[in-house]
């Protein structure tokens, strides 16, 4: 009896969990759409990044603060559970550690389906920084930075990250401050050739980001400065304080693709 009992409850189990899984696949129709949030969360290693006001130190045991910290997002890709891709190539998005709002970044028309992995460049890619002007739109727009250039007029084009701060181990500068600056940039050149500084980083997400007609998912990144000056190449502020140049950017740039991981994924909004 005890056995006859056990098989039953066994197999309405199992009939059970087919249902519900069949249930699961049915509910998610591919021509749904919603919005999907990545949330960038500018850190110093464990710490929140402040900017002007707190002081931090490299791996090199330099002491510094941070006063910018701008960077552009673009060639975002969405990995479902079936291996398949979600592309938005026609998307830039440009964060500003100083303008909160920026570092919420808004996919719109994601299709309903589970989503496994994020991938995006840091940067502007050759297509659009060699575009006609009339399609450089919103952030793209050269002129929409104000005295924030985020662009350089010669033949490099776009800034893709721009660290600014100050350090007690850089030189003196003639405006009477110890500044580093690091700008990277430079996707291959347009009139001439230059070093390519565009970086593509891949990150699996710690859980599945569930994308449905009634709710979506919001994809919380860290965005770790320290990383920019450490890990391949060892950056110190004494030598390596006013990059302005993509041949000068290499080494932050090597860097910066470890810079980001996904701490969390939020199912539901």
């Amino acid at each position: 009896m005890k056995k006859t009992y056990v098989f039953a409850c066994l197999v309405s189990l199992g009939l059970t969990s087919a249902l519900l899984s069949c249930h699961n696949h049915h509910e998610i129709d591919p021509n749904d759409t919603n919005d999907l949030l990545l949330e960038f969360d500018n850190r110093v290693g464990s710490q929140e990044l402040e900017l002007k006001n707190k002081t931090y130190k490299n791996a090199l045991g330099e002491e510094f603060t941070v006063t910018k910290l701008n960077y552009f997002v673009s060639n975002i890709k969405l990995k479902k559970t079936d291996g398949t891709e979600v592309k938005f190539s026609e998307q830039y998005f440009l964060t500003r550690e100083e303008d909160p709002k920026t570092l919420l970044v808004s996919l719109k028309d994601v299709p309903a389906a589970d989503y496994t992995a994020l991938s995006f460049t840091i940067g502007v890619d050759s297509l659009r920084s060699t575009a006609d002007i009339s399609q450089r739109k919103g952030v793209l727009d050269v002129a929409s930075y104000g005295d924030d250039a985020m662009y350089w007029s010669w033949n490099s084009g776009y800034i893709f990250l721009k660290f600014e701060g100050l350090s007690p181990v850089a030189p003196l500068r003639t405006s009477g401050e110890k500044k580093v600056e690091v700008h990277i940039g430079g996707y291959g050149g347009y009139t001439g050739r230059t070093v390519n500084n565009l970086r593509t980083i891949t990150l699996p997400l710690p859980t599945t980001a569930e994308v449905r007609k009634k709710h979506t998912a919001t994809i919380h990144l860290f965005a770790d400065v320290l990383k920019l000056f450490e890990g391949k190449n060892a950056i110190s502020f004494v030598t390596t304080n006013s990059v302005h140049s993509p041949g000068a950017g290499v080494a932050a740039a090597d860097n910066s693709v470890n810079m980001f991981t996904v701490d969390h994924v939020h199912n539901g909004h």
